[in-house]
Protein backbone atom coordinates (compact mmCIF):
# COMPACT_ATOMS: atom_id res chain seq x y z
CA UNK A 1 0.00 0.00 0.00
CA UNK A 2 1.30 3.43 -0.91
CA UNK A 3 1.75 6.34 1.44
CA UNK A 4 -0.54 9.24 0.60
CA UNK A 5 0.44 12.83 1.17
CA UNK A 6 -2.80 14.82 0.96
CA UNK A 7 -3.48 18.55 0.60
CA UNK A 8 -2.90 21.05 3.36
CA UNK A 9 -5.28 20.99 6.36
CA UNK A 10 -7.09 24.15 5.29
CA UNK A 11 -7.95 22.56 1.95
CA UNK A 12 -8.99 19.05 3.02
CA UNK A 13 -8.82 16.84 6.06
CA UNK A 14 -5.28 16.47 7.27
CA UNK A 15 -3.70 13.06 7.44
CA UNK A 16 -1.42 10.51 5.87
CA UNK A 17 -3.74 7.86 4.54
CA UNK A 18 -3.41 4.68 2.55
CA UNK A 19 -4.61 4.78 -1.03
CA UNK A 20 -8.02 3.43 -0.15
CA UNK A 21 -8.74 5.90 2.63
CA UNK A 22 -9.81 8.84 0.53
CA UNK A 23 -12.09 8.36 -2.45
CA UNK A 24 -12.16 12.05 -3.37
CA UNK A 25 -15.03 14.08 -4.80
CA UNK A 26 -17.53 12.50 -7.17
CA UNK A 27 -16.71 12.95 -10.86
CA UNK A 28 -18.91 13.42 -13.88
CA UNK A 29 -16.25 12.10 -16.25
CA UNK A 30 -13.98 9.05 -15.80
CA UNK A 31 -10.27 9.50 -15.09
CA UNK A 32 -8.51 9.21 -18.44
CA UNK A 33 -5.36 7.08 -18.19
CA UNK A 34 -2.44 6.51 -20.56
CA UNK A 35 -0.56 3.25 -19.82
CA UNK A 36 3.15 3.23 -20.70
CA UNK A 37 5.30 0.09 -20.38
CA UNK A 38 7.64 -1.75 -22.73
CA UNK A 39 5.98 -5.11 -21.96
CA UNK A 40 2.81 -5.54 -24.01
CA UNK A 41 1.51 -8.28 -21.73
CA UNK A 42 1.84 -6.01 -18.67
CA UNK A 43 0.04 -3.18 -20.49
CA UNK A 44 -2.76 -5.53 -21.46
CA UNK A 45 -3.06 -6.80 -17.90
CA UNK A 46 -3.40 -3.26 -16.57
CA UNK A 47 -6.03 -2.44 -19.17
CA UNK A 48 -8.08 -5.49 -18.19
CA UNK A 49 -7.85 -4.64 -14.49
CA UNK A 50 -8.67 -0.95 -14.95
CA UNK A 51 -11.55 -1.71 -17.36
CA UNK A 52 -13.42 -3.06 -14.34
CA UNK A 53 -13.37 0.39 -12.71
CA UNK A 54 -16.33 2.53 -13.75
CA UNK A 55 -14.54 5.79 -12.98
CA UNK A 56 -11.31 4.97 -14.84
CA UNK A 57 -10.87 4.79 -18.61
CA UNK A 58 -7.69 3.65 -20.37
CA UNK A 59 -7.54 5.92 -23.43
CA UNK A 60 -4.24 4.72 -24.88
CA UNK A 61 -0.98 2.87 -24.41
CA UNK A 62 2.66 3.29 -25.35
CA UNK A 63 5.66 0.98 -25.39
CA UNK A 64 8.42 3.50 -24.65
CA UNK A 65 9.00 7.04 -23.44
CA UNK A 66 9.20 8.62 -26.91
CA UNK A 67 5.84 7.15 -27.90
CA UNK A 68 4.43 8.20 -24.54
CA UNK A 69 5.24 11.86 -25.19
CA UNK A 70 3.50 11.74 -28.59
CA UNK A 71 0.45 9.97 -27.17
CA UNK A 72 0.23 12.39 -24.23
CA UNK A 73 0.28 15.36 -26.62
CA UNK A 74 -2.52 13.83 -28.73
CA UNK A 75 -4.72 12.39 -25.98
CA UNK A 76 -4.12 14.82 -23.06
CA UNK A 77 -4.68 12.17 -20.36
CA UNK A 78 -5.47 12.95 -16.74
CA UNK A 79 -3.01 10.30 -15.51
CA UNK A 80 0.05 8.74 -17.14
CA UNK A 81 0.93 5.38 -15.59
CA UNK A 82 4.52 4.81 -16.70
CA UNK A 83 7.49 2.50 -16.17
CA UNK A 84 10.94 3.92 -15.39
CA UNK A 85 13.22 1.66 -17.45
CA UNK A 86 12.20 1.46 -21.12
CA UNK A 87 14.02 1.33 -24.47
CA UNK A 88 14.51 4.37 -26.75
CA UNK A 89 13.53 6.80 -24.02
CA UNK A 90 13.13 6.09 -20.32
CA UNK A 91 10.17 7.09 -18.20
CA UNK A 92 11.99 9.74 -16.17
CA UNK A 93 13.26 11.55 -19.26
CA UNK A 94 9.80 11.27 -20.83
CA UNK A 95 8.24 12.65 -17.65
CA UNK A 96 9.71 16.11 -18.21
CA UNK A 97 8.56 16.23 -21.83
CA UNK A 98 5.08 15.01 -20.98
CA UNK A 99 4.70 17.83 -18.44
CA UNK A 100 5.53 20.25 -21.27
CA UNK A 101 3.10 18.88 -23.87
CA UNK A 102 0.33 17.97 -21.41
CA UNK A 103 0.78 20.20 -18.32
CA UNK A 104 -2.41 19.02 -16.64
CA UNK A 105 -1.40 15.34 -16.80
CA UNK A 106 -0.22 13.77 -13.55
CA UNK A 107 2.40 11.06 -13.79
CA UNK A 108 2.65 7.91 -11.68
CA UNK A 109 5.81 5.85 -12.09
CA UNK A 110 4.94 2.14 -11.78
CA UNK A 111 8.19 0.21 -11.77
CA UNK A 112 10.30 -2.59 -10.35
CA UNK A 113 13.13 -0.13 -9.65
CA UNK A 114 13.58 0.53 -5.95
CA UNK A 115 16.75 2.54 -6.49
CA UNK A 116 16.85 5.83 -4.63
CA UNK A 117 18.34 7.68 -7.59
CA UNK A 118 15.35 6.77 -9.77
CA UNK A 119 12.94 7.95 -7.08
CA UNK A 120 14.67 11.33 -6.66
CA UNK A 121 15.02 11.90 -10.40
CA UNK A 122 11.36 10.99 -11.00
CA UNK A 123 10.19 13.48 -8.38
CA UNK A 124 12.43 16.19 -9.80
CA UNK A 125 11.10 15.44 -13.28
CA UNK A 126 7.55 16.08 -12.09
CA UNK A 127 6.16 12.66 -11.16
CA UNK A 128 3.35 12.76 -8.60
CA UNK A 129 3.57 9.10 -7.67
CA UNK A 130 6.20 6.37 -7.45
CA UNK A 131 4.85 2.85 -6.95
CA UNK A 132 6.57 -0.51 -7.10
CA UNK A 133 5.01 -3.22 -9.23
CA UNK A 134 4.68 -5.41 -6.15
CA UNK A 135 1.46 -3.56 -5.21
CA UNK A 136 -1.90 -5.26 -5.76
CA UNK A 137 -4.13 -4.53 -8.73
CA UNK A 138 -6.71 -2.90 -6.44
CA UNK A 139 -4.06 -0.49 -5.18
CA UNK A 140 -3.24 0.65 -8.71
CA UNK A 141 -6.80 1.88 -9.26
CA UNK A 142 -6.92 3.47 -5.82
CA UNK A 143 -3.61 5.24 -6.41
CA UNK A 144 -4.89 6.62 -9.71
CA UNK A 145 -7.93 8.08 -7.93
CA UNK A 146 -5.79 9.56 -5.16
CA UNK A 147 -3.41 11.27 -7.58
CA UNK A 148 -6.33 12.54 -9.65
CA UNK A 149 -7.67 14.08 -6.40
CA UNK A 150 -4.42 15.96 -5.86
CA UNK A 151 -2.54 13.60 -3.56
CA UNK A 152 0.91 12.08 -4.03
CA UNK A 153 1.49 8.34 -3.87
CA UNK A 154 4.78 6.70 -2.91
CA UNK A 155 5.33 3.07 -1.98
CA UNK A 156 6.15 2.86 1.76
CA UNK A 157 9.66 1.49 1.26
CA UNK A 158 10.47 4.31 -1.16
CA UNK A 159 8.86 6.93 1.09
CA UNK A 160 11.16 5.80 3.88
CA UNK A 161 14.19 6.31 1.62
CA UNK A 162 12.91 9.74 0.64
CA UNK A 163 12.48 10.82 4.26
CA UNK A 164 15.95 9.52 5.07
CA UNK A 165 17.39 11.62 2.27
CA UNK A 166 15.49 14.70 3.45
CA UNK A 167 16.89 14.21 6.94
CA UNK A 168 20.38 13.90 5.49
CA UNK A 169 19.87 17.09 3.49
CA UNK A 170 18.66 18.93 6.58
CA UNK A 171 21.68 17.71 8.55
CA UNK A 172 24.02 18.96 5.82
CA UNK A 173 22.15 22.27 5.82
CA UNK A 174 22.52 22.55 9.60
CA UNK A 175 26.26 21.97 9.26
CA UNK A 176 26.50 24.70 6.66
CA UNK A 177 24.60 27.10 8.93
CA UNK A 178 27.74 27.29 11.09
CA UNK A 179 29.21 29.32 8.22
CA UNK A 180 27.49 32.59 7.21
CA UNK A 181 25.01 31.81 4.45
CA UNK A 182 25.88 33.19 1.01
CA UNK A 183 23.86 36.24 0.09
CA UNK A 184 21.34 35.74 -2.70
CA UNK A 185 20.13 38.63 -4.81
CA UNK A 186 16.49 39.68 -4.63
CA UNK A 187 15.87 38.08 -8.02
CA UNK A 188 17.56 34.84 -6.95
CA UNK A 189 15.35 34.74 -3.85
CA UNK A 190 12.28 35.19 -6.05
CA UNK A 191 13.41 32.32 -8.26
CA UNK A 192 14.19 30.11 -5.25
CA UNK A 193 10.72 30.69 -3.79
CA UNK A 194 9.11 29.63 -7.06
CA UNK A 195 11.39 26.59 -7.38
CA UNK A 196 10.31 25.57 -3.88
CA UNK A 197 6.64 25.70 -4.92
CA UNK A 198 7.34 23.12 -7.61
CA UNK A 199 7.37 25.40 -10.65
CA UNK A 200 9.49 24.41 -13.63
CA UNK A 201 11.76 26.86 -15.43
CA UNK A 202 9.17 27.72 -18.07
CA UNK A 203 6.50 28.60 -15.49
CA UNK A 204 8.99 30.63 -13.46
CA UNK A 205 9.95 32.57 -16.58
CA UNK A 206 6.30 33.41 -17.25
CA UNK A 207 5.70 34.39 -13.63
CA UNK A 208 8.68 36.75 -13.49
CA UNK A 209 8.45 37.96 -17.12
CA UNK A 210 11.99 36.83 -17.94
CA UNK A 211 13.41 34.31 -20.40
CA UNK A 212 13.72 30.62 -19.62
CA UNK A 213 17.49 30.84 -20.15
CA UNK A 214 17.66 33.60 -17.53
CA UNK A 215 15.82 31.36 -15.10
CA UNK A 216 18.29 28.52 -15.79
CA UNK A 217 21.17 30.89 -15.08
CA UNK A 218 19.60 32.03 -11.81
CA UNK A 219 19.01 28.42 -10.70
CA UNK A 220 22.60 27.51 -11.54
CA UNK A 221 23.89 30.54 -9.59
CA UNK A 222 21.68 29.68 -6.61
CA UNK A 223 22.95 26.10 -6.46
CA UNK A 224 26.56 27.26 -6.79
CA UNK A 225 26.24 29.92 -4.09
CA UNK A 226 24.51 27.56 -1.66
CA UNK A 227 26.80 24.65 -2.56
CA UNK A 228 23.81 22.45 -3.41
CA UNK A 229 23.52 19.84 -6.11
CA UNK A 230 19.84 19.72 -7.02
CA UNK A 231 16.56 21.60 -6.98
CA UNK A 232 15.33 19.21 -4.28
CA UNK A 233 18.12 20.33 -1.97
CA UNK A 234 17.26 23.94 -2.79
CA UNK A 235 13.65 23.29 -1.67
CA UNK A 236 14.88 21.86 1.64
CA UNK A 237 17.18 24.86 2.08
CA UNK A 238 14.29 27.24 1.40
CA UNK A 239 12.17 25.53 4.04
CA UNK A 240 14.94 25.42 6.62
CA UNK A 241 15.80 29.08 6.10
CA UNK A 242 12.09 29.99 6.23
CA UNK A 243 12.36 31.52 2.77
CA UNK A 244 9.18 29.62 2.02
CA UNK A 245 6.62 29.00 4.72
CA UNK A 246 6.42 25.20 4.44
CA UNK A 247 6.69 22.58 7.11
CA UNK A 248 8.43 19.22 6.91
CA UNK A 249 6.32 16.62 8.68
Amino acid sequence: MADSFGPAPDEEDEGVDGPGAHAGPSRKEPIRVLVVDDHALFRRGLEIVLAQEEDIQVIGEAGDGAEAVDKAADLLPDIVLMDVRMPKRGGIEACTSIKEVAPSAKIIMLTISDEEADLYEAIKAGATGYLLKEISTDEVATAIRAVADGQSQISPSMASKLLTEFKSMIQRTDERRLVPAPRLTDRELEVLKLVATGMNNRDIAKELFISENTVKNHVRNILEKLQLHSRMEAVVYAMREKILDLEIR
